[in-house]
């Protein structure tokens, strides 16, 4: 049975068994994984995978049912219809009509026309390269290359009809340095059509180990902090639930009502852009038209983001921002491409600024070490300390805490040097940020 032939079934039996409106939500993958160890290959995955989900609304309340084999579309609508009559609140959630979309053009993703050999030859060329590039390098922790690549389709009995495809390119190495006693691990990745670029991506990440040789811990206080791009997106990433109008909803966001209220320095705007080159997509995951959004402009919380669920709770239009992470997932609430937008300061720039402070490179810990509810931090960090605009030597070993609202109100120059985050739990972007003051934990 094909896809369209499983929806025009289901759609029919589920306006038989009562229900208000029936959704299919389609989608197929497949993955590619390597990782080069010493010149061999101890990591090696390839996934194919595909399964659609039922959605329906019955007496006011929607009910999920998932399976893999594309067949017996009555049963899954059966299960679909169990499962709403379990579920306790009657919250609107309307399903998306028909609806126009914006044309997308994505870039060629460097990984999409390789085959298989050819990836796994620039795992181990990356290796190469790391181990080659100083006597230093005793190891690649992980030497990674993979490719993933989708397609949706979304289709309900209020017209709509959906279908996108999407894929992403990635390598990314961590290697290992070793100096008397010493050791210290370093990283860089590419993405997008970028990623064969395994050469740039090695040099880069053993330069970023060397950088941190001879690192030791700074004086308690605290300090002007410059926080480089990938730092600031890590806290992005971590933080962004408190943009989700569905976490304000349920009582778990501090910016639950601040619209139009001002959360940041003037100097911050952050863009929700769906079409931003380097992941585009036309619609989200309950097929509404994405758009492109200003989420803080100037320091002023504009919106939160929404779905349709959320919006008509709260009386406005949706964001666009329905999320979905498979076809047996729920519909929750996500950014698309979240970025801090740029300033025109050059990272020297920043650091002369500074004068004395503190460079932050990379923060660890963003698991345990972060309240999303509350926006407090605490997290282990490494940087570079900074004496009259000029950089005196790498520091280790040091905690830096605070509150990721404050930090932001903080913010008193932006960076030019844009830059993208690996796409681990989406897509994130961040120039550098030079924040008043940072309480860091050190001798």
């Amino acid at each position: 049975m094909t896809n369209a032939e499983f929806s025009k079934l289901a759609a029919a039996y589920a306006k038989e068994a009562g229900c208000e409106n029936c959704e299919t939500f389609y989608a197929c993958g497949e993955s590619f994984e390597v990782n080069a160890n010493g010149g061999e290959i101890d990591r090696y995955s390839v996934s194919r995978e595909a399964g659609v989900s039922v959605r329906v609304s019955y007496k006011g309340r929607d009910g999920y049912a998932y399976t893999e084999r594309i067949e017996e579309p009555e049963k899954l609508v059966d299960h679909a219809i169990d499962n709403a009559k379990c579920i306790e609140t009657d919250d609107a959630h309307p399903m998306q009509t028909k609806s126009e979309y914006r044309a997308i053009e994505r870039r060629p993703s460097a990984l999409a026309g390789l085959s298989e050999q050819a990836r796994i030859a620039l795992a181990k060329r990356m290796e190469e390269v790391a181990l080659a590039e100083d006597p230093r390098v005793r190891r690649a922790v992980y030497c990674t290359a993979a490719y993933q690549a989708g397609s949706v389709v979304i289709e309900n009995t209020r017209g709509l009809y959906a279908a996108k495809e999407a894929d992403i390119s990635y390598a990314y190495i961590m290697p290992s340095v070793q100096d008397g006693d010493e050791v210290q691990t370093g990283f860089a990745f590419r993405m997008g059509a970028d990623a064969a670029d395994v050469e740039g991506c090695a040099k880069e990440a053993v330069a970023d180990a060397l950088g941190k040789l001879g690192g030791k811990p700074i004086e308690s206080g605290e300090y002007r902090v410059l926080l480089k791009p990938y730092a600031f997106c890590d806290l992005l990433r971590a933080f962004s639930p408190m943009f989700s109008a569905d976490e304000a909803q349920k009582g778990c966001s501090l910016l639950a009502g601040k619209e139009g209220q001002r959360i940041a320095n003037e100097l911050v705007t952050i863009t929700d852009d769906p079409f931003d080159e380097i992941a585009p997509i036309a619609f989200d995951g309950e097929g509404t038209p994405c758009v492109k959004k200003a989420v803080v402009e100037k320091g002023i919380l504009k919106t939160l983001l929404h779905n349709l669920k959320t919006a008509a709770k709260a009386g406005v239009a949706s964001t666009g921002n329905a999320s979905r992470g498979s076809a047996a997932s729920t519909v929750g609430v996500a950014p698309t491409v979240l970025r801090v937008e740029p300033g025109g300061k050059t990272p020297e720039a920043l650091a002369a600024e500074m004068n004395d402070g503190l460079i932050i490179v990379e923060l660890e810990g963003l698991h345990a070490g972060v309240d999303t509810i509350s926006g407090d931090f605490s997290l282990k960090a490494a940087g570079l300390l900074v004496k009259g605009g000029a950089i005196v030597r790498p520091v280790s070993g040091i905690t830096v805490a605070g509150n990721f609202i404050s930090l932001m109100k903080d913010v008193v120059a932006v960076g030019d040097d844009l830059k993208y985050a690996l796409p681990v739990g989406g897509y994130f972007a961040s120039p550098s940020l030079l924040v008043a003051k940072l309480s860091v934990a050190g001798n």
